[in-house]
Protein backbone atom coordinates (compact mmCIF):
# COMPACT_ATOMS: atom_id res chain seq x y z
CA UNK A 1 0.00 0.00 0.00
CA UNK A 2 2.84 2.42 0.39
CA UNK A 3 4.23 1.71 -2.91
CA UNK A 4 0.91 2.30 -4.49
CA UNK A 5 0.19 5.97 -2.42
CA UNK A 6 3.66 6.65 -3.75
CA UNK A 7 2.73 5.87 -7.26
CA UNK A 8 -0.59 7.97 -6.38
CA UNK A 9 1.08 10.70 -5.85
CA UNK A 10 3.85 10.74 -8.37
CA UNK A 11 0.95 10.59 -11.01
CA UNK A 12 -0.10 13.80 -9.35
CA UNK A 13 3.41 15.46 -9.76
CA UNK A 14 3.10 14.80 -13.32
CA UNK A 15 -0.69 16.13 -13.56
CA UNK A 16 0.77 19.46 -12.19
CA UNK A 17 3.88 19.67 -13.99
CA UNK A 18 2.03 19.10 -17.61
CA UNK A 19 -0.40 21.50 -16.73
CA UNK A 20 2.42 24.15 -15.61
CA UNK A 21 4.47 25.03 -18.82
CA UNK A 22 6.65 27.11 -17.05
CA UNK A 23 8.07 25.10 -14.38
CA UNK A 24 6.70 24.61 -10.46
CA UNK A 25 9.38 25.60 -7.72
CA UNK A 26 9.70 22.28 -5.08
CA UNK A 27 8.24 24.23 -2.62
CA UNK A 28 4.94 24.41 -4.51
CA UNK A 29 4.91 21.09 -4.94
CA UNK A 30 5.00 19.50 -1.60
CA UNK A 31 2.40 22.60 -1.03
CA UNK A 32 0.20 21.59 -3.12
CA UNK A 33 0.25 17.18 -2.34
CA UNK A 34 1.29 18.04 1.27
CA UNK A 35 3.98 16.41 1.97
CA UNK A 36 7.64 17.41 3.02
CA UNK A 37 9.84 18.80 0.10
CA UNK A 38 12.48 16.06 0.75
CA UNK A 39 9.53 13.57 -0.22
CA UNK A 40 9.08 15.74 -3.36
CA UNK A 41 12.08 15.85 -4.71
CA UNK A 42 12.65 11.97 -4.45
CA UNK A 43 9.61 11.49 -6.16
CA UNK A 44 11.07 13.90 -8.77
CA UNK A 45 13.93 11.93 -9.46
CA UNK A 46 12.27 8.40 -9.24
CA UNK A 47 10.48 10.28 -12.35
CA UNK A 48 12.93 11.16 -14.09
CA UNK A 49 14.90 8.00 -13.74
CA UNK A 50 11.96 6.07 -15.19
CA UNK A 51 12.70 8.09 -18.34
CA UNK A 52 10.33 10.60 -17.80
CA UNK A 53 11.30 14.14 -19.05
CA UNK A 54 10.95 16.14 -16.02
CA UNK A 55 13.98 18.15 -15.33
CA UNK A 56 15.13 20.77 -12.82
CA UNK A 57 15.83 24.93 -14.29
CA UNK A 58 16.97 27.55 -13.01
CA UNK A 59 15.59 30.96 -14.26
CA UNK A 60 17.60 34.32 -14.83
CA UNK A 61 16.92 35.59 -11.07
CA UNK A 62 18.73 32.40 -9.88
CA UNK A 63 15.07 30.57 -8.92
CA UNK A 64 15.11 26.78 -9.48
CA UNK A 65 11.63 25.25 -11.02
CA UNK A 66 10.49 21.75 -12.29
CA UNK A 67 9.16 21.41 -15.39
CA UNK A 68 8.58 18.44 -18.51
CA UNK A 69 10.74 19.68 -21.00
CA UNK A 70 9.63 19.95 -24.31
CA UNK A 71 5.71 20.83 -25.82
CA UNK A 72 4.57 17.53 -27.11
CA UNK A 73 4.60 15.53 -24.37
CA UNK A 74 6.45 12.45 -24.54
CA UNK A 75 7.81 12.21 -27.72
CA UNK A 76 8.62 8.70 -27.86
CA UNK A 77 5.37 8.04 -27.65
CA UNK A 78 4.51 7.88 -31.65
CA UNK A 79 1.53 5.78 -32.04
CA UNK A 80 1.06 3.79 -35.05
CA UNK A 81 -2.65 4.37 -36.98
CA UNK A 82 -3.36 0.83 -34.74
CA UNK A 83 -2.40 2.27 -31.41
CA UNK A 84 -4.40 4.94 -31.90
CA UNK A 85 -7.21 3.75 -33.30
CA UNK A 86 -7.17 1.48 -30.39
CA UNK A 87 -6.97 3.74 -27.57
CA UNK A 88 -9.81 5.87 -29.11
CA UNK A 89 -12.14 2.87 -29.11
CA UNK A 90 -11.29 2.09 -25.75
CA UNK A 91 -12.77 5.52 -24.67
CA UNK A 92 -16.28 3.93 -23.52
CA UNK A 93 -14.71 1.21 -20.88
CA UNK A 94 -13.22 4.89 -19.21
CA UNK A 95 -16.02 6.43 -18.64
CA UNK A 96 -16.97 4.40 -15.68
CA UNK A 97 -13.93 6.24 -13.61
CA UNK A 98 -15.65 9.66 -14.42
CA UNK A 99 -15.20 11.84 -11.51
CA UNK A 100 -12.04 9.79 -10.51
CA UNK A 101 -8.30 10.88 -10.24
CA UNK A 102 -7.61 9.46 -14.17
CA UNK A 103 -10.70 10.49 -16.33
CA UNK A 104 -9.84 13.93 -16.91
CA UNK A 105 -6.30 12.96 -18.40
CA UNK A 106 -7.90 10.49 -20.69
CA UNK A 107 -10.84 12.45 -21.88
CA UNK A 108 -8.13 15.06 -22.92
CA UNK A 109 -6.31 12.58 -24.29
CA UNK A 110 -9.08 11.25 -26.45
CA UNK A 111 -9.79 14.59 -27.52
CA UNK A 112 -6.07 15.33 -28.92
CA UNK A 113 -6.53 11.94 -30.93
CA UNK A 114 -9.91 12.93 -32.60
CA UNK A 115 -8.30 16.19 -33.46
CA UNK A 116 -5.02 14.39 -34.51
CA UNK A 117 -7.43 12.41 -37.16
CA UNK A 118 -9.38 13.49 -40.04
CA UNK A 119 -12.90 13.55 -40.07
CA UNK A 120 -13.64 10.45 -42.48
CA UNK A 121 -11.36 8.97 -40.05
CA UNK A 122 -12.90 10.19 -37.00
CA UNK A 123 -16.79 8.42 -38.20
CA UNK A 124 -14.99 5.24 -39.07
CA UNK A 125 -13.93 4.85 -36.17
CA UNK A 126 -17.39 6.00 -34.49
CA UNK A 127 -19.02 3.59 -37.06
CA UNK A 128 -16.42 0.84 -35.52
CA UNK A 129 -16.49 1.37 -32.02
CA UNK A 130 -20.55 1.07 -32.35
CA UNK A 131 -20.12 -2.86 -33.36
CA UNK A 132 -19.34 -2.96 -28.70
CA UNK A 133 -21.43 -1.48 -27.03
CA UNK A 134 -21.10 -0.70 -22.87
CA UNK A 135 -24.25 -0.46 -21.23
CA UNK A 136 -24.14 2.23 -18.16
CA UNK A 137 -27.10 -0.06 -16.07
CA UNK A 138 -25.73 0.29 -12.44
CA UNK A 139 -22.73 2.37 -13.31
CA UNK A 140 -21.94 5.69 -10.82
CA UNK A 141 -21.05 8.72 -12.26
CA UNK A 142 -18.59 10.41 -10.05
CA UNK A 143 -18.12 13.69 -11.70
CA UNK A 144 -19.88 15.83 -9.16
CA UNK A 145 -17.73 13.83 -6.25
CA UNK A 146 -14.37 13.98 -8.13
CA UNK A 147 -13.35 16.79 -5.17
CA UNK A 148 -14.52 14.17 -2.05
CA UNK A 149 -12.77 11.17 -4.41
CA UNK A 150 -9.73 13.45 -4.44
CA UNK A 151 -9.87 14.19 -0.67
CA UNK A 152 -10.23 10.40 0.08
CA UNK A 153 -7.04 10.21 -1.67
CA UNK A 154 -5.14 12.31 -0.46
CA UNK A 155 -5.86 11.38 3.24
CA UNK A 156 -5.16 7.81 1.74
CA UNK A 157 -1.56 8.11 0.56
CA UNK A 158 -0.77 10.59 3.48
CA UNK A 159 -2.08 7.94 6.29
CA UNK A 160 -3.94 10.76 7.84
CA UNK A 161 -7.29 10.54 10.54
CA UNK A 162 -10.31 11.56 8.63
CA UNK A 163 -14.33 12.08 9.59
CA UNK A 164 -16.31 11.27 6.68
CA UNK A 165 -20.09 12.26 7.05
CA UNK A 166 -22.28 9.00 6.08
CA UNK A 167 -25.83 7.55 5.42
CA UNK A 168 -25.68 3.81 5.29
CA UNK A 169 -28.39 2.14 3.79
CA UNK A 170 -29.89 0.81 6.82
CA UNK A 171 -29.27 4.38 9.06
CA UNK A 172 -32.23 5.34 11.61
CA UNK A 173 -30.42 8.33 11.14
CA UNK A 174 -29.96 11.53 8.37
CA UNK A 175 -25.61 11.09 8.87
CA UNK A 176 -23.67 9.76 10.88
CA UNK A 177 -19.91 11.33 11.61
CA UNK A 178 -17.10 8.36 11.50
CA UNK A 179 -13.63 8.78 12.26
CA UNK A 180 -11.46 6.46 10.28
CA UNK A 181 -8.30 5.19 8.70
CA UNK A 182 -8.47 5.41 4.71
CA UNK A 183 -6.73 2.23 3.90
CA UNK A 184 -7.83 2.03 -0.18
CA UNK A 185 -10.56 2.43 -3.27
CA UNK A 186 -12.03 -0.19 -4.70
CA UNK A 187 -14.15 0.29 -8.21
CA UNK A 188 -16.68 -2.70 -7.78
CA UNK A 189 -19.71 -3.20 -10.02
CA UNK A 190 -19.75 0.12 -11.52
CA UNK A 191 -19.61 1.84 -7.89
CA UNK A 192 -16.57 2.75 -5.67
CA UNK A 193 -15.83 1.47 -1.95
CA UNK A 194 -13.88 2.57 0.80
CA UNK A 195 -11.90 0.04 3.20
CA UNK A 196 -10.91 2.15 6.21
CA UNK A 197 -10.00 1.37 9.54
CA UNK A 198 -13.27 3.06 11.66
CA UNK A 199 -12.64 4.31 15.66
CA UNK A 200 -15.85 3.77 16.11
CA UNK A 201 -16.29 0.72 15.38
CA UNK A 202 -12.62 -0.82 16.48
CA UNK A 203 -12.61 -2.71 13.12
CA UNK A 204 -12.33 -2.45 9.42
CA UNK A 205 -15.53 -1.07 7.40
CA UNK A 206 -16.40 -0.70 3.57
CA UNK A 207 -18.52 2.14 3.05
CA UNK A 208 -19.69 3.07 -0.40
CA UNK A 209 -18.97 6.04 -1.65
CA UNK A 210 -22.01 7.30 -3.05
CA UNK A 211 -23.20 7.92 0.41
CA UNK A 212 -20.45 10.01 1.83
CA UNK A 213 -21.53 13.72 1.84
CA UNK A 214 -18.47 15.12 3.64
CA UNK A 215 -14.69 14.56 3.80
CA UNK A 216 -12.77 16.32 6.45
CA UNK A 217 -8.97 15.50 6.20
CA UNK A 218 -7.35 16.09 9.36
CA UNK A 219 -3.99 17.93 9.73
CA UNK A 220 -0.85 16.71 8.94
CA UNK A 221 0.07 15.85 12.61
CA UNK A 222 -2.79 13.61 12.86
CA UNK A 223 -1.53 10.54 10.91
CA UNK A 224 -1.96 6.42 11.51
CA UNK A 225 0.27 3.57 10.62
CA UNK A 226 -1.49 1.26 7.93
CA UNK A 227 -1.25 -2.38 8.78
CA UNK A 228 1.82 -3.78 6.83
CA UNK A 229 -0.17 -6.53 6.05
CA UNK A 230 -2.76 -4.88 4.73
CA UNK A 231 -4.02 -5.81 1.07
CA UNK A 232 -7.08 -4.68 -0.61
CA UNK A 233 -6.79 -8.15 -2.55
CA UNK A 234 -6.34 -10.04 0.63
CA UNK A 235 -8.90 -8.25 2.33
CA UNK A 236 -11.46 -9.43 0.08
CA UNK A 237 -9.89 -12.76 -0.30
CA UNK A 238 -13.01 -14.42 1.13
CA UNK A 239 -15.45 -12.06 0.30
CA UNK A 240 -17.72 -12.72 -1.92
CA UNK A 241 -17.90 -9.43 -3.08
CA UNK A 242 -16.98 -6.17 -1.51
CA UNK A 243 -17.67 -7.17 2.02
CA UNK A 244 -15.62 -8.88 4.07
CA UNK A 245 -16.28 -9.76 7.75
CA UNK A 246 -13.11 -10.68 10.30
CA UNK A 247 -13.58 -14.47 11.09
CA UNK A 248 -12.33 -17.72 9.79
CA UNK A 249 -13.98 -18.78 6.21
CA UNK A 250 -16.47 -21.45 5.97
CA UNK A 251 -16.99 -23.97 3.34
CA UNK A 252 -20.35 -23.43 1.32
CA UNK A 253 -21.83 -25.66 -0.50
CA UNK A 254 -25.05 -25.46 -2.72
CA UNK A 255 -26.52 -27.91 -5.33
CA UNK A 256 -27.60 -26.33 -8.78
CA UNK A 257 -29.86 -27.63 -11.21
CA UNK A 258 -28.86 -28.80 -14.41
CA UNK A 259 -30.59 -25.92 -16.43
CA UNK A 260 -27.94 -23.27 -14.53
CA UNK A 261 -24.95 -25.28 -14.81
CA UNK A 262 -23.68 -23.47 -17.80
CA UNK A 263 -23.76 -20.41 -15.84
CA UNK A 264 -21.45 -21.55 -13.42
CA UNK A 265 -19.10 -23.28 -16.25
CA UNK A 266 -19.15 -20.21 -18.22
CA UNK A 267 -18.22 -18.06 -15.20
CA UNK A 268 -16.02 -18.42 -11.78
CA UNK A 269 -17.98 -16.30 -9.41
CA UNK A 270 -14.97 -16.87 -6.59
CA UNK A 271 -11.59 -17.23 -6.81
CA UNK A 272 -12.81 -20.48 -4.22
CA UNK A 273 -15.01 -21.63 -6.55
CA UNK A 274 -14.99 -25.91 -7.10
CA UNK A 275 -17.64 -27.65 -8.98
CA UNK A 276 -18.36 -31.12 -8.76
CA UNK A 277 -21.08 -32.85 -11.09
CA UNK A 278 -23.61 -35.52 -10.11
CA UNK A 279 -24.66 -38.44 -12.60
CA UNK A 280 -28.41 -36.47 -12.88
CA UNK A 281 -26.29 -33.37 -14.29
CA UNK A 282 -26.63 -31.01 -11.20
CA UNK A 283 -23.29 -29.59 -9.97
CA UNK A 284 -22.12 -29.01 -6.40
CA UNK A 285 -20.13 -25.93 -6.21
CA UNK A 286 -18.18 -24.84 -3.27
CA UNK A 287 -16.99 -21.82 -1.66
CA UNK A 288 -15.07 -20.67 1.14
CA UNK A 289 -15.71 -17.59 2.38
CA UNK A 290 -16.66 -15.05 5.57
CA UNK A 291 -19.86 -13.78 5.25
CA UNK A 292 -23.21 -14.72 3.55
CA UNK A 293 -25.25 -11.18 2.78
CA UNK A 294 -23.88 -11.11 -0.85
CA UNK A 295 -24.26 -14.90 -1.47
CA UNK A 296 -27.27 -14.95 -0.39
CA UNK A 297 -28.79 -12.71 -2.66
CA UNK A 298 -27.02 -13.77 -5.14
CA UNK A 299 -28.42 -17.77 -4.49
CA UNK A 300 -32.02 -16.02 -4.35
CA UNK A 301 -31.63 -15.16 -8.08
CA UNK A 302 -30.90 -18.37 -8.85
CA UNK A 303 -34.81 -19.39 -7.04
CA UNK A 304 -35.72 -22.99 -7.30
CA UNK A 305 -32.07 -24.19 -9.13
CA UNK A 306 -29.65 -23.28 -5.86
CA UNK A 307 -29.82 -25.32 -2.62
CA UNK A 308 -27.98 -24.23 0.10
CA UNK A 309 -26.58 -27.61 1.71
CA UNK A 310 -24.42 -26.37 4.13
CA UNK A 311 -23.48 -24.61 6.99
CA UNK A 312 -27.14 -24.62 8.62
CA UNK A 313 -26.17 -20.56 9.62
CA UNK A 314 -26.99 -20.07 5.42
CA UNK A 315 -29.81 -22.48 5.34
CA UNK A 316 -31.78 -21.17 8.08
CA UNK A 317 -30.96 -17.60 6.51
CA UNK A 318 -31.80 -18.45 2.91
CA UNK A 319 -35.47 -20.22 4.58
CA UNK A 320 -36.28 -17.25 6.71
CA UNK A 321 -35.97 -14.69 3.77
CA UNK A 322 -38.25 -17.05 1.48
CA UNK A 323 -41.31 -17.00 4.43
CA UNK A 324 -40.71 -13.31 4.28
CA UNK A 325 -40.95 -13.31 0.47
CA UNK A 326 -44.59 -15.72 0.91
CA UNK A 327 -45.60 -14.11 3.28
CA UNK A 328 -45.73 -10.47 1.25
CA UNK A 329 -47.16 -12.36 -1.59
CA UNK A 330 -49.75 -13.76 0.38
CA UNK A 331 -53.29 -14.08 -1.36
CA UNK A 332 -55.27 -12.35 1.65
CA UNK A 333 -52.50 -9.07 1.50
CA UNK A 334 -53.59 -6.97 -1.63
CA UNK A 335 -52.49 -3.65 -0.01
CA UNK A 336 -50.18 -1.50 -1.01
CA UNK A 337 -47.65 0.88 0.42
Amino acid sequence: MAESAQLMRQWRLLQILSHRKQGVTLQELAQETEVSNRTIARDLLVLKSVGFPVTEMTTVHGKKHWKIVGNVGIAQLQFTLEETAALYLGRQFLELMAGTLFWQGSHSAYQKIKSALSDPAVRFLEKLASAVHLTNHHIVNYAERAELIDQLMLAIEDHRLTVITYQSLRSTEPVTLYDIHPYALIFHKGALYLIAWSLDHGAIRTFKVDRISEVDVQPNLMTFQRPKDFHPAKYLEHSFGIFAEERAPQIIRIRFSPPVVRILQEKKFHTSQHLSYNNDGSVIAEYQLTGFEEIRSWLLSFGRHARVLEPDELVETIREELDLMIDSYSLGDRSYD
